[in-house]
């Protein structure tokens, strides 16, 4: 179900609040190069800082102008299981496809209390879910042991995104999951790493601004075409890793989408706009692979 590129939109902001003409664009943007989905309000959305309104808003808005080209996966991780179960539920009702969420911040629960988190959302909804996996972020793992019980406890939780940087967690996940149960990239630049061992696609931040690169860097690991998705991946390596390196995620790639044209970089407190050294160190990157 979920092989291939599925984008992280990032959310366009104006001073009066979601920019809905250059988010619509920018899903068309996706459609167009081949992306088969997008994910509205993850942590490239922006959801910390979005209104409940504004998040069920922007969800509703990706499936109306999506029109069925291709998924929507609507982010709706909370650390409250009872605000997740509002989110997917409400997901579901404006149309989405699948939900991905996030293991619960801040809370620190332990194995037991994530496997009940995941399996009260997973009985709430009948949407697919992907799980997602951050400990970077959320201070805590999924470790592969819960991963496996969910799968086997609760048929709609059918995926992982693996955004713990190693591509040994594929390879256990990959030993103890069903061949059914798909595992994704959280980061562009383990991608291929990750495909090379059983994954199927990205969740991708950097396919805001290069689609059409990250649609044939994963159509062509799929067809084990791995010597043409290497020269993709190592073309734009220097983009995959500002995106990590030079500020929090969103801020690289709305910065990087200003440069483009394409919408405004504004980000939300307490997010602020790159320094001006590494706003010019991304705009060498973009001029050098020719993006702007």
């Amino acid at each position: 179900m979920f092989a291939g590129v599925h984008t992280a939109l990032a959310t366009p902001f104006t001073d009066q609040g979601i920019d809905t003409d250059a988010f619509c664009a920018l899903i068309d943007r996706q459609f167009e190069n081949g992306i088969s989905g997008v994910v509205p309000v993850g942590t490239t959305g922006e959801a910390p800082t979005l209104s409940h309104e504004e998040h069920i808003r922007v969800i509703e808005l990706a499936v109306e102008h999506t029109a069925k080209r291709g998924l929507v996966i609507a982010g709706t991780g909370s650390n409250s299981t009872d605000e997740a179960i509002s989110l997917i539920q409400q997901a579901e009702k404006a149309g989405a496809d699948a939900a991905l969420i996030v293991a619960p911040y801040y809370n620190k629960p332990s194995p037991e209390g994530l496997f009940q988190h995941y399996q009260a959302i997973a009985h709430s909804s009948e949407l697919p879910i992907i799980l997602y996996s951050i400990p970077g972020r959320c201070g805590i793992e999924i470790n592969v042991d819960t991963v496996s019980r969910l799968a086997e406890n609760c048929p709609n939780i059918i995926a992982l995104k693996e955004a713990g940087g190693a591509s040994e967690r594929i390879n256990q996940l990959r030993q103890v999951l069903p061949e059914s149960f798909e595992l994704l990239s959280g980061d562009d630049s383990l991608t291929l790493p990750f495909m090379s061992v059983g994954a199927v696609g990205v969740i991708s931040v950097a396919s805001n601004i290069i689609p059409a690169a990250m649609s044939q860097l994963v159509s062509a690991a799929l067809d084990d075409r791995f010597k043409d998705a290497l020269a993709i991946h190592q073309k734009y390596y220097p983009l995959f890793s500002a995106m990590l390196q030079m500020a929090p995620n969103p801020v690289p790639i709305k910065t990087a989408l200003n440069l483009a044209n394409i919408c405004s970089g504004e980000v939300r407190l307490p997010l602020v706009a790159m320094e001006d050294d590494k706003r010019s160190a991304l705009e060498d990157i973009l001029k050098s692979l020719g993006i702007i």
